[in-house]
């Protein structure tokens, strides 16, 4: 059987004819910006790509191996950068702060310091494969000094290939976007969207519509959006479905939501509220207002604060 990594791939073909021809006719570009909505395959995208790349060099017998170690992230000449949080002189990636049960307060970011790992280790030549890889997940976090200093790198590559991961053009410096190719991702129809939750084992999430609403397309925001569901004490859940029935309720409710839940936990509640209240109400000023809510919370306003805004006006506007 030969060997095809972008089997996983599914519903982004356009994706993978550009790469596969890449590889094919030996045009890999020094960069490249895989360019889409979150979770739907660009960095499956990003790790079966480098799987083709590097199979070529590869005895056939050894492919499966191959395989292995970029699944657990583990080949020398590939280096995966994820947006980091600083704590106690450390910087930790999303998985590791909720390992380590840090209160996160603000977004993580690639940091200058980062940027500059990457450029140590693109300073060595390649240990196995042809070329060194560099991975940025969520590219459009980097701060303007660390994308001034990548800048400087993509000018340079040497012997390697830069694949940056973000949203959209506009969301990265456009000195970067000017030298990445881009490799465009689009959200999945239901079927596709239906059979990847499926394959995945998270076909429970199919019989959820407000998850199905607010993934829009996207099966890795649809898994997200059950496990931050599954996250959350049951009880607060219940009591937030509905207005408050009271101004001291409404008090309260923003008092335990604060205590409770961090930002991004927050940040996801406003949008699965608007997808329970629209169904319940169809009320604009409604989903107005918890829009404000989603923009002071990202504007690092005092979330107990933001809630009880909210809370109060919901119930004003519901009684």
């Amino acid at each position: 059987m030969p060997h095809a990594p972008f089997q996983p791939l599914l519903g982004q073909q356009q994706a993978i004819e550009l790469l596969t021809q890449a590889v094919k006719q030996n045009r890999v570009a020094p960069a490249y910006l895989f360019v889409g909505p979150d979770g739907v395959g660009r960095s499956l995208a990003a790790r079966c790509f480098i799987e083709f790349l590097f199979a070529s060099f590869v005895e056939t017998k050894l492919i499966s191996s191959l395989h292995n170690r970029l699944l657990q992230g583990n080949h020398p000449d590939v280096l995966w950068v994820e947006p980091t949080y600083q704590y106690q002189g450390q910087l930790l990636t999303a998985k590791e702060a909720g390992e380590k049960g840090v209160k996160r307060k603000a977004p993580p970011v690639i940091r200058l310091e980062q940027i500059r790992q990457i450029t140590e280790f693109l300073g060595r030549p390649p240990l196995e494969a042809p070329r060194n890889i560099v991975v940025l997940e969520q590219a459009e976090t980097m701060a303007e000094a660390a994308a001034n200093a990548l800048l400087k790198t993509l000018e340079e590559p040497g012997q390697a290939t830069l694949i940056l991961i973000a949203p959209t053009p506009d969301s990265v410096l456009p000195t970067l976007v000017s030298r990445c190719q881009r490799i465009p991702f689009s959200r999945l129809d239901e079927s596709v969207l239906a059979e990847v939750l499926t394959q995945s084992g998270h076909s429970e999430v199919l019989q959820n519509p407000p998850l199905l609403s607010i993934a829009a397309g996207s099966a890795g925001s649809a898994i997200a959006s059950y496990q931050q569901l599954q996250s959350i004490p049951p009880e607060l859940l219940e009591a937030v479905k509905k207005a408050p029935a009271s101004y001291r309720q409404a008090l309260e409710l923003a008092k335990t939501i604060d205590k409770d839940l961090d930002t991004e936990a927050q940040l996801w509640l406003v949008d699965y509220l608007q997808q329970i209240y629209w169904q319940q109400s169809y009320k604009k000023e409604i989903i107005k207002q918890l829009d404000k809510a989603r923009k002071a919370l990202l504007c690092y306003a005092q979330p107990r604060l933001v809630w009880e805004c909210t809370l109060l006006s919901l119930y004003q506007q519901c009684h």
